[in-house]
């Protein structure tokens, strides 16, 4: 009967029911006997089947007095739900009953019923007898049981609903915020369900990806066989794992990790798929870069390792050639020939120059720059070496640049990049020449491994040539690595550029395009401050001699043996050990006759030119102290870079290089030799 109905939509404010929820009803008074008892036994089999359903309802019933709003009846399912017997219910409004204390408590919603037959609330929180907080959904109807009024309210559990409801909602919540992509497609590769993270990764909207097949996000990257491999691994029903470089709606592409698995229905039939994917773009650049840096590193410790090596062997080409022209008695052939050796060394001690600058063993003399006057000072010397039909332009940002550099290696990064440029454009062009600030925080850190926070100034190097190739460019900063033509280039000027900037603290980024130019962007820390001074070599006076003994300490024996024989020339008395440990036993034997200790810095049984000086000064203080290196004197001791009273020899070196520095170290008063 309809009184029992479980909870639903809007009912009909009022029905006539006989013997519905338990209540008695006058039996129609007229017809004959037999009739009567029909009735009489069809309402009861009617209300028998009634109170069936009453009392088998899985959905709570409470049947109340229209006019007073009490309580006449409730259904088992009722009673265990909130706790109480039905003796305590019976009689009591339901503003009396606990767990409805809320709810029609007041005549005005007791009116509201008896006015409009229907109240449904959709969410009532509830508490029962015992504390347990539930959720119902709560409908009221009116009826009329023959000639009474009564309410059916009829109350359904919707706890475990809720709850299933609340999981859904933040299962969504994570999925809609999730940093991941999230995208869901059929069993044809429609996307039916994309998150917000996909549009940050792709560009494309949800209102433009539905519908969509995946493939729009393809870039040709990756073969066929690959897209057939990952397919067959869906079908089987196996969950897939790769890597894709797609591309993105503004036609850019990115890398991306990506789980794809197969979603089943109840009866595991393969439905949709579902993948869930990172972008790893940014990661892939900076382990690209990483690597790269690793490389270089590796290339600069063997290109500074051949250097010293080669400065070992020209400063013996160097030392001998000098010592054959203060010889007197050569042919003028003899001559030309001696100065041809010595032009060579030179060139090659250039390179050599290079090389260190790269692997950053290369001293440098910083002092306070303004980067828009080093420029404007080198325009000349670019107008020399840029050809005609090459048009240059400068742009200069305002004001003064000020950075800590190098005067010199300032100007030959601008001319190696010039000079790059310049045969970038056989054909002519424009090369456009550049100066800005730029400043990077915190994040800008974490989207490249080469830049740091902090404010810096920028030169730019533009051509209009032909662009640089992407399987050449992660090679253009090695030593030797160059695509020009036998006899063209060393291959040294970008390797130099690069140990250049990495010794004042910068970096080198590159943007090219094939057949439209290449701009080297060549940033290095702003500075303030008061100007350094700056280096600058003086002037060598004619060789001088002397009759001092000195203890001469090279592991290179020719080299050794030139420098022997040079300071003999010049009046001083020699001693030669060929390591440190050697010099020790020397030094024991003639302790009293050393004036002075020359020595090469790195040696090869431990004991450091350094590490010797400290030994012999312990135990003669006056000694005079001057080393030699392959090295710059501040790449293998960087407290050199800080005491200017240390004397030092750059291999190669001349002679009037040797006797100028011995002579200047005799000289030195003692506090400053040590």
């Amino acid at each position: 009967m309809e009184p029992a109905t479980s909870v639903g939509g809007p009912h009909p404010p009022t029905k006539s029911i006989e013997r519905g929820c338990g209540f008695p009803t006058k039996a129609d008074q007229g017809g004959a006997v037999s009739n009567d008892k029909m009735i009489e036994l069809a309402l009861r089999a009617s209300e028998l089947s009634y109170r069936r359903l009453f009392e088998a309802a899985q959905d709570g019933i409470l049947i109340l007095d229209a006019a007073t709003g009490r309580v006449q009846d409730a259904n088992p399912f009722l009673i265990k739900l909130l706790g109480i017997p039905l003796d305590e219910m019976v009689g009591q409004t339901v503003g009396e009953l606990s767990p409805f204390k809320d709810l029609l408590s007041n005549q005005i919603m007791l009116q509201r019923l008896q006015k409009d037959g229907y109240i449904r609330y959709e969410d009532l929180p509830l508490e029962t007898k015992d504390g347990r907080k539930i959720a119902v959904e709560f409908v009221s109807n009116v009826y009329q049981a023959g000639d009474k009024t009564v309410i059916q309210c009829n109350i359904r559990d919707i706890t475990a609903r809720k709850k299933v409801e609340a999981a859904n909602a933040r299962l969504a919540m994570a999925v809609e915020q999730a940093a991941e992509v999230i995208v869901i497609t059929d069993t044809r590769g429609h996307i039916v369900y994309v998150n917000p993270a996909f549009e940050k990764s792709t560009g494309y909207s949800d209102t433009e990806a539905l519908g969509q097949n995946a493939r729009i996000l393809k870039s040709g990257k990756q073969d066929e066989a690959f897209y057939q491999e990952l397919w067959a691994t869906l079908e089987r029903g196996d969950r897939w794992e790769g890597h894709f470089i797609n591309r993105r709606k503004d036609a850019s592409l990115y890398e991306e990790e990506a789980t794809i698995s197969p979603v089943r229905d109840t009866a595991g039939t393969i439905v949709n798929y579902v993948a869930i994917k990172r972008d790893v773009t940014r990661e892939v650049q900076l382990e690209a870069q990483f690597r790269q840096a690793q490389k270089m590193e590796a290339i600069g410790q063997l290109a500074g390792g051949v250097a010293h090596d080669f400065n070992n062997l020209l400063a013996v080409i160097q030392v001998q050639t000098d010592l054959l022209n203060s010889g007197g008695g050569l042919s003028q052939v003899q001559s030309q020939s001696t100065k041809a050796i010595t032009m060579c060394v030179e060139r090659a001690s250039d390179l050599t120059r290079q090389l260190l600058l790269f692997s950053r063993r290369e001293a440098f003399h910083p002092g306070l720059l303004d980067l828009n006057e080093a420029i404007q000072n080198t325009i000349n010397m670019l107008k020399r070496i840029i050809r005609e039909d090459v048009e240059m332009q400068f742009k200069f940002a305002a004001g003064p640049l000020l950075l800590l550099a190098d005067a010199g290696m300032l100007n030959q990064v601008l001319l190696n990049l010039a000079v790059n440029a310049r045969d970038a454009m056989p054909n002519g062009g424009q090369l456009f020449i550049e100066t800005s600030t730029a400043d990077f925080d915190e994040l800008a850190t974490t989207q490249s491994a080469k830049v740091r926070a902090g404010s810096f100034v920028c030169l730019s190097v533009s051509d209009s040539g032909c662009g640089i190739a992407p399987a050449v460019l992660p090679h253009i900063f090695e030593p030797f690595y160059t695509t020009k033509v036998v006899g063209k280039g060393t291959g040294l000027g970008l390797a130099t550029v690069f140990g250049i900037v990495q010794q004042h603290q910068g970096w080198v980024n590159v943007y090219t395009e094939a057949g439209r130019g290449t701009t080297f962007r060549v940033y290095m820390p702003r500075s303030v401050g008061e100007a350094i001074e700056v280096y600058s070599p003086a002037v060598l006076p004619p060789v001088r001699g002397g009759t001092e003994t000195i203890l001469l300490v090279e592991d290179e024996p020719d080299l050794r043996l030139a420098v022997h024989k040079a300071l003999s020339q010049m009046g001083y008395c020699v001693l030669e050990a060929a390591s440190g440990v050697k010099a020790l036993e020397v030094w024991r034997q003639h302790q009293h006759d050393i004036h002075m200790l020359l020595t090469d810095l790195v040696m090869p049984d431990g004991l450091s030119g350094k590490d010797l000086a400290d030994c012999l000064l312990k135990e003669k203080p006056a000694l005079k102290v001057t080393y030699m290196s392959g090295y710059s004197a501040e790449v293998v001791d960087k407290d050199f870079s800080m005491q200017r009273h240390i004397h030092f020899l750059n291999k190669p070196f001349s002679i009037q290089q040797l006797a100028q520095t011995v002579r200047d170290c005799l000289e030195a008063p003692v506090s400053a030799t040590a």
